[in-house]
């Protein structure tokens, strides 16, 4: 849908001030579309009562998000975000690799406590594979790589030696990891989600052990063979698989 009305911060006598406006107008937009989702749910939220809610125009709202689906990816980003400079004090100090793995589950875990009953809400949504909302969709692509390269920092900065064949494909693997624990958080209805954060302590431990493994030459292949299968059928990382296969047409 076209915007009924451009952002209103267009005087060229503003013009350095414009990026800080219009930022604060599409966080505005966000944090209102979040609290409506958490309230109303999402299906039963429409672009006009979040513009009403936030105080701008309907033109104004489709400017910044063309949809409700983009509000979600704005979400996406949001969290991947907030996970990236969180982790910072985790990333910084520990060197041990299950230290380090179950760091970053958990400070995911923390940022993403807030937005608990939401999550619940709309993941029947994200759930299907063919949705903008699924974390596999092209939509996702940013936030999902933004996922991915923290867990690349994890195994840069870690005494642990990683077999440099594996390097490029156990973050991602790490990755669809932190998803299954998403997806056992997203149900979890122990006190503080008590559960999924001793799912994320479990599941550091046996990724080390994975890891300190692959230093033996005849398991890599099979590492490389479940990267493939996921790479193979999950439509996102799929896209991304083919992208990096095709030749540069150079020679």
């Amino acid at each position: 849908m076209p915007a009924e009305n451009a952002p209103e911060e267009t005087d060229p006598g503003t013009a350095g001030a414009r990026p800080a406006k219009g930022e604060q107008t599409r966080s505005l937009i966000l944090e209102t579309a979040m609290r409506l989702f958490q309230e109303r749910g999402y299906d039963k939220t429409t672009m006009r009562a979040i513009a009403q809610e936030a105080g701008v125009s309907v033109g104004n709202a489709y400017y910044y998000f063309a949809g409700k689906e983009h509000l979600i990816q704005g979400f996406y980003d949001r969290i991947a975000a907030e996970h990236q400079a969180a982790v910072r004090e985790v990333l910084d100090t520990e060197t041990d690799l299950e230290a380090r793995l179950a760091g970053v589950l958990r400070v995911w875990l923390d940022i993403a406590s807030p937005y608990h009953e939401f999550a619940a809400q709309f993941f029947k949504n994200a759930a299907d594979p063919d949705s903008p909302l699924s974390p596999f969709s092209k939509e996702s692509e940013h936030a999902r790589q933004a996922a991915i390269s923290v867990h690349r920092e994890v195994l840069a900065g870690t005494k642990t030696k990683v077999p440099a064949e594996l390097v490029d494909v156990l973050p991602e693997l790490m990755w669809l990891s932190q998803m299954g624990l998403v997806l056992y958080w997203v149900f979890d209805r122990s006190p503080d989600r008590e559960r999924s954060y001793r799912l994320a302590g479990r599941g550091a431990k046996l990724t080390t052990r994975g890891v300190a493994l692959a230093r033996f030459r005849v398991l890599r292949p099979l590492v490389h063979e479940v990267h493939e299968l996921f790479t193979d059928f999950l439509p996102g990382m799929a896209q991304a698989a083919s992208s990096r296969r095709k030749p540069s047409g150079k020679g």
